[in-house]
């Protein structure tokens, strides 16, 4: 197919790497047996957007955690995720070969990711990403998270690239609500949510599980 998009903008878990049963794992755990909730799995998962200390207040209320709790328990998951998932860490199907060609295509790529940069470095570096993704937009980088566009305009920002030129790549139904916002086709891995869980849909030019029959777009 031909390229119609000058930059690729990536989201990282769930995206590039399916990890995100293994963040919603430390996350229940942190929730219900360190923290006292009773929330439920499937709840977790619902919540699972945004930064962390979002989802904390989401699920206990805003001034139940002094920020330093709230950092101490963001990264205290982020640790028990790492220690889980690392003897599993792999690309998911198809993702290094596609990633080659739009790297030898001369397409822009970026991250840009709501996690903390503990987390993103932890994969660009086990997995040598890093050639690929020489921007990367964190949780530290942007006052409002997603489905706020933010995350994805300062990336293409920081690549140079109009946003109606970049496709994004990713995984939850609040991400493709900020690729929209953000004024940008979004392509969604269905690697946690279904297609039918995803409630913006306009501009979604494609559902896969994988990237193994996917072309540069």
């Amino acid at each position: 197919m031909t390229n119609n998009f000058e930059a690729y903008i990536f989201d990282l878990n769930g995206t590039i790497i399916d990890d995100m049963h293994f963040h919603a794992r430390a996350w229940h755990e942190i929730l219900t047996k360190d923290l006292g909730s009773d929330i439920s799995y499937e709840d977790t998962v619902l919540q699972m957007y945004g930064k962390n200390q979002e989802l904390l207040e989401r699920v206990f209320g805003v001034g139940h955690f002094t920020q330093q709790q709230m950092d101490k328990y963001a990264l205290e998951k982020e640790k028990r995720y790492q220690a889980e998932y690392k003897p599993h860490i792999k690309l998911i199907d198809g993702l290094s070969e596609f990633l080659e060609n739009a790297y030898q295509a001369g397409i822009k790529m970026a991250i840009g990711s709501a996690a903390i940069p503990f987390n993103i470095d932890f994969i660009l570096d086990n997995l040598n990403l890093r050639k690929y993704f020489p921007i990367v937009v964190s949780a530290d980088d942007v006052d409002k998270s997603k489905p706020n566009p933010e995350t994805f305009t300062k990336a293409a920002d920081l690549l140079g690239v109009p946003y109606d030129n970049c496709l994004v790549f990713e995984d939850a139904p609040k991400g493709v609500e900020a690729a929209k916002n953000a004024g940008m086709k979004a392509i969604a891995i269905t690697t946690l949510h279904k297609p039918d869980e995803f409630h913006i849909t306009d501009n979604v030019i494609k559902f896969i599980a994988d990237y193994q029959s996917l072309k540069l777009i």
